[in-house]
């Protein structure tokens, strides 16, 4: 009988390692950590205090005001704002980049006057007329028929809406003096007694001052009023006279709360043609722009229901 054979068994062994720069655990140790520091994160965010909670909560809901301006701006009169804060204030133009947009900005502050322009008019529209922007001063005036019922105190209308809009302008104010002018003329009473129509311009100059009053954000700013009656002269037969205006000043405090010097309004890119009116021209391309955002809304849907219309056939 041949004997039998041993059968050999060979085992072949591959040891695989890990490469030279990789490994599954990295990815669930920096899951970990991640965990790790939301949670610290909220735990030390319970522990504080409501105020801190608030500048949390709006750094994560609120644009900051990078993208504000530029969204609000365009990109021209962004540069030139980042510009002027870089040059006079560096340390508010790197905070800019992180800091939540201000919904009541202080026009004042916003270095740029071409910025304060398209800011008066995308807020007041053509409501104000005669805006003027110079290095510490805001002026505008509103018509009185705008706010008033002719010949009276009555707000009219309009008055709430328009003063809304004044006070989107004037609440964010710091260390400013706001002076409000009432202007009437002695013709435009019934009577055409002076003394009405002084009564009357004084009526609607405390009404004004105290809506504008209410609405301060900051305590730093002053309110100064006048009134004044104005000779209408001698009227065609048949026309009467002008209801009066309201004349709004803004003027920058020499110094601020804590007596820094105030900082100007500056022009860097160069003064507009004197020819064109510089807020006519901001008026005109934001009507223009929303005129234009409305049709391609209107144009989006169109095709919406067209595609749904189609879909369903």
């Amino acid at each position: 009988m041949a004997e039998k054979q041993p059968i050999i068994v060979v085992k072949k062994v591959t040891v695989t390692e890990a490469g030279h720069h990789g490994g599954s655990w990295k990815v669930a140790f920096a899951d970990f950590m991640t965990s790790m520091m939301a949670f610290f994160l909220v735990m030390w965010l319970v522990s504080q205090s409501d105020q801190v909670k608030k500048n949390v909560s709006d750094y994560f809901s609120t644009p900051s005001i990078i993208e504000y301006n530029f969204s609000n701006y365009g990109v021209e009169l962004t540069l030139e704002k980042l510009f002027l804060d870089l040059i006079n204030e560096p340390l508010k133009f790197f905070q800019a980049f992180i800091t939540p947009t201000d919904f009541t900005p202080n026009i004042m502050e916003m270095g740029s006057k071409k910025v304060v322009l398209y800011h008066m008019a995308d807020k007041l529209g053509d409501v104000a007329k005669n805006v003027d922007v110079t290095t510490d001063t805001v002026t505008f005036e509103i018509p009185a028929d705008q706010l008033f019922a002719y010949s009276s105190a009555d707000p009219s209308n309009n008055f709430v809406d328009i003063m809304e809009k004044v006070k989107v302008i004037t609440s964010g104010l710091k260390d400013s003096n706001v002076f409000v002018d009432s202007i009437i003329f002695d013709k435009t009473v019934q009577s055409k007694n002076r003394g009405q129509a002084k009564s009357v311009a004084e009526e609607r100059l405390d009404l004004i001052s105290q809506k504008i009053r209410s609405s301060l954000e900051h305590g730093s700013v002053d309110i100064f009023g006048k009134f004044s009656v104005k000779e209408a002269g001698v009227l065609p037969p048949g026309e009467r006279a002008s209801n009066g205006s309201i004349l709004f000043k803004i003027k920058q405090k020499d110094l601020t709360k804590d007596d820094r010097k105030f900082r100007q309004l500056e022009d860097v890119f160069g003064s507009s043609d004197d020819k064109m009116s510089v807020y006519e021209s901001f008026i005109r391309q934001i009507t223009q722009k929303r005129k234009k955002q409305k049709e391609d809304s209107k144009n989006f849907r169109s095709r919406r229901v067209r595609h749904y219309e189609e879909e369903s056939q």
